[in-house]
């Protein structure tokens, strides 16, 4: 009788064939055509000995570049075999059909797709034997991950950490790398090869340094990284940090911290944003790093305070930057397309006026005006607002016409009341801010720039006159002046 196309996989344990089920051995007996991922098994010289007879797919790694390469090829060879031949076909892989097996996946996938029936039976996986040689219970909290993909995962110390997939020495090297952005040098790790199989069995505890200076990894190789109660290990991470700060403001925590609303530490959050921008200027590296946790602490604090009151929590924080960045970029996340950065930036911009209009807000009805923050410096906001009246064409026409509203808001202040003069001060700044618009330069950091001319050239003065033995608050003007001139011409 002709049995349909179906497909078996089973598992053939990580060791010997002391590993093996009753139920996978009776499938492998009976099997009409059998095929191994891999023949590299203790197993298979066994299954060699009671007369069981196979094909393997060990031709294909040679073939392919990578091994995903190599396993969307096995699903397709079984596949088609499996039509082909018209009849059941058994599939072995090693370990646990559903435990680090990537063929199961793709084939989970193909079968359903080209509706032949699927059967997987499992075998005891190398994580059976990793719990039993290395001696820690998984309910207390472990992570599987996979070496050839370490990048995707940062591994949480607080649990322990198995990694499989660990080839070669080239493949421990790259995990070391990546482990030691969590854990010290010489954080004490262990490496098992061929665990439960008798006679090659081999488990070393190393510091992290030396991981990949031993030898014998390959197809039943695996990494354990030991759990640990050390807080400092987890001082990369993001939610050690919202811990801290949760901490800080308990009643057990900082006094001063407890104490602080957003009221009181607002301005804090607006000088840390400045002394970050002040490392960008000098472009300092090391300051800027230090700079921009203190100004994640205030974010930190606010998100707490919020937090602590039941309206939400940093991770809501993130939760919403993250949906916004997908959402308002379709043309890398969904299927819009942005030739270039004036095209994304209207891509932004249309999806903001969406936002608006799902929020009950109809752009329409809004002021031109509307969204340039309340608390910006006076010369950012005043760029800001000119650029935002400029888009409707309420705008100079000419540059001409520009220095000539400057002309009359400096007679203006000249002419000026002691009552008027800060109005009349007001508004020549803001022609002046016109004027930057007009030459395309950030009224800003065009200020900047000038601020830090006049401390360098100041404190020129100053060098100068502590060299002569000269205080600056007992020179004259016009000693300063010469000096002033003279750092004018080193600048």
């Amino acid at each position: 009788m002709n049995i349909p196309a179906s497909i078996v996989i089973v598992g053939l344990g990580s060791g010997d064939e002391n590993q093996l089920t009753l139920g996978v051995w009776k499938r492998l007996q009976a099997a009409r055509t059998l095929y191994l991922r891999t023949a590299h098994h203790p197993v298979t010289a066994w299954m060699e000995s009671q007369g069981l007879t196979y094909r393997s797919f060990d031709f294909l790694y040679e073939q392919f570049d990578s091994f995903q390469d190599v396993y969307e090829q096995i699903a397709i060879q079984l596949v088609r075999h499996a039509l082909e031949e018209g009849s059941e076909i058994v599939y072995a892989v090693p370990g646990h059909p559903m435990v680090a097996e990537s063929t199961t996946r793709l084939l989970r996938i193909a079968c359903e797709a080209r509706g032949i029936p699927l059967e997987i039976i499992g075998g005891e996986s190398f994580l059976d034997q990793a719990f039993l040689r290395l001696g820690f219970d998984p309910i207390d909290g472990f992570a599987l991950l996979d070496a050839t993909n370490l990048t995707h995962h940062r591994p949480d110390p607080r649990i322990h950490t198995l990694i499989g997939q660990v080839y070669d020495t080239f493949t421990a090297s790259e995990v070391k790398l990546q482990l030691m952005s969590v854990y010290p040098d010489d954080y004490e790790v262990v490496v098992g090869h061929h665990l439960g199989v008798y006679g090659e069995e081999s488990i070393a505890q190393v510091p992290l340094y030396e991981l990949d200076r031993i030898e014998g990894y390959g197809n039943l190789s695996l990494i354990w990284v030991p759990a640990s109660g050390d807080d400092q290990l987890r001082s990369r991470s993001f939610e050690r940090l919202h811990e801290i700060v949760a901490i800080l403001r308990s009643p057990e925590g900082c006094p001063w911290d407890r104490e602080q609303t957003h009221a009181s530490i607002r301005k804090n959050l607006i000088e840390e944003t400045y002394e970050v921008l002040e490392t960008i200027d000098d472009d300092d590296p090391d300051a800027m790093c230090e700079e921009m946790g203190d100004l994640l602490l205030q974010i930190l604090l606010h998100a707490q305070m919020e937090e602590e009151a039941g309206a939400f929590d940093v991770f809501d924080v993130l939760e919403t930057l993250h949906d916004k960045l997908i959402r308002r970029h379709p043309h890398v996340f969904g299927e819009k397309a942005a030739a270039d950065a004036e095209e994304a930036l209207q891509n932004w911009n249309a999806i903001k006026l969406e936002e608006k209009r799902s929020r009950g807000i109809e752009p329409g009805r809004q002021s031109q005006l509307a969204g340039v923050p309340r608390d910006l410096p006076g010369l950012m906001k005043a760029y800001k607002l000119q650029k935002k009246a400029a888009q409707v064409g309420f705008d100079w026409d000419k540059i001409d016409d520009v220095y000539a509203k400057i002309e009359e808001e400096l007679r203006e202040l000249k002419e000026a009341s002691d009552e008027g003069r800060e109005g009349e001060l007001g508004d020549l700044l803001f022609a002046v801010v016109n004027l930057s618009r007009f030459l395309k330069i950030d009224p800003e950091e065009a200020l900047a720039t000038t601020n830090r001319k006049f401390v360098d050239r100041f404190g020129y003065i100053e060098q100068e006159l502590r060299a002569a033995g000269r205080d600056i608050t007992q020179s004259t003007l016009a000693e300063m002046e010469v000096l002033w001139q003279k750092s004018k011409k080193l600048s």
